[in-house]
Parts: structure tokens; C-alpha cells; sequence
């Protein structure tokens, strides 16, 4: 009694894309996309309202931050607020209108403080490393020298 398990074996469809390529596609200028990316991007917003929705918002908020148009964020925070079918987007929006006149003003000018923040970093790093293993002289020392 010989009997086969094993059924027909069934065609395999394309692979989908994974949520970091999805990421990238969406965080990317859309004139920076491949051809063959900005396909796949099409068909992944074409399945999915929320994320074509949620795509419009983060490409507006990223024109409006790149391009310091920092007044332009109540009317952007309105447009979340709207959005009901996204609740992590109207809870985003909630969250900048705590302090909008301070993220207005962040996306307005020019200034930043990349470069403090990046030493705070790296000394921070340093203390890391020398934790519970020198006094404040040995760490005093190191984080001048280091480059």
C-alpha cells in the first residue's frame, strides 16, 4: 500500500518587499527612486490606503523640514488631526502641538546643534568605557586626546 503524501507542489508568486525596503521607498525623495523601486512602491500604496495616506503626510512634513518652511506646521498638525483612520499620526500631531512654537522655530531655521550633540556623544561613549575603571583625572584626560 504505497501512498503519496506529497501534493502537486503550488507556484510560488514574487516574494514581497520587506518593511525596510518599504521604509526606504517611502522615505525616499520620490525623484531619487529607481524605476524598478518606485514600481514597487506604487503597488505596495495601491494595497494599502493608511500607508498612502501616511506617505503624503511624511513627504509634506519632509518638504516643510527640509526646505525650513516651519510655518507651514499648524496647517500640517490640522491635516494629521484629520486623518482619523491613522491614530498613530493624530497622536504625532498631539504630541508637536505640546510645544509647536519650539518646533516651528526648529524647522524655520537654519541652526542646529548637530555638532554639540555629537561631542555630548562621544564623551558620553568615553564615560562608558572607562566606567568603574579609572578616576575623573584618567577620563579628564581621555576625552581631551580623544579625537
Amino acid at each position: 500500500m504505497s501512498r503519496t503524501l506529497r501534493r502537486e507542489p503550488q507556484p510560488v508568486g514574487p516574494r514581497p518587499p520587506s518593511s525596510r525596503a518599504v521604509t526606504r521607498w517611502l522615505l525616499t525623495h520620490p525623484d531619487a527612486l529607481v524605476g524598478s523601486d518606485r514600481i514597487q512602491l506604487q503597488a505596495v500604496l495601491a494595497y494599502s490606503s493608511g500607508l498612502d495616506v501616511l506617505t503624503k503626510h511624511a513627504r509634506a512634513f519632509a518638504h516643510m523640514a527640509t526646505d525650513l518652511h516651519g510655518d507651514q506646521l499648524p496647517a500640517r498638525i490640522e491635516s494629521a488631526r484629520a486623518s482619523t483612520d491613522l491614530p498613530s499620526l493624530s497622536r504625532f500631531a498631539h504630541h508637536l502641538e505640546r510645544d509647536v512654537e519650539a518646533v516651528v522655530a526648529g524647522l524655520s531655521r537654519p541652526w542646529n546643534s548637530g555638532v554639540v550633540e555629537g561631542h555630548v556623544n562621544r564623551i558620553k561613549m568615553l564615560k562608558r568605557q572607562m566606567f568603574d575603571r579609572a578616576g575623573f583625572e584618567f577620563l579628564r584626560k581621555r576625552v581631551l586626546l580623544a579625537k
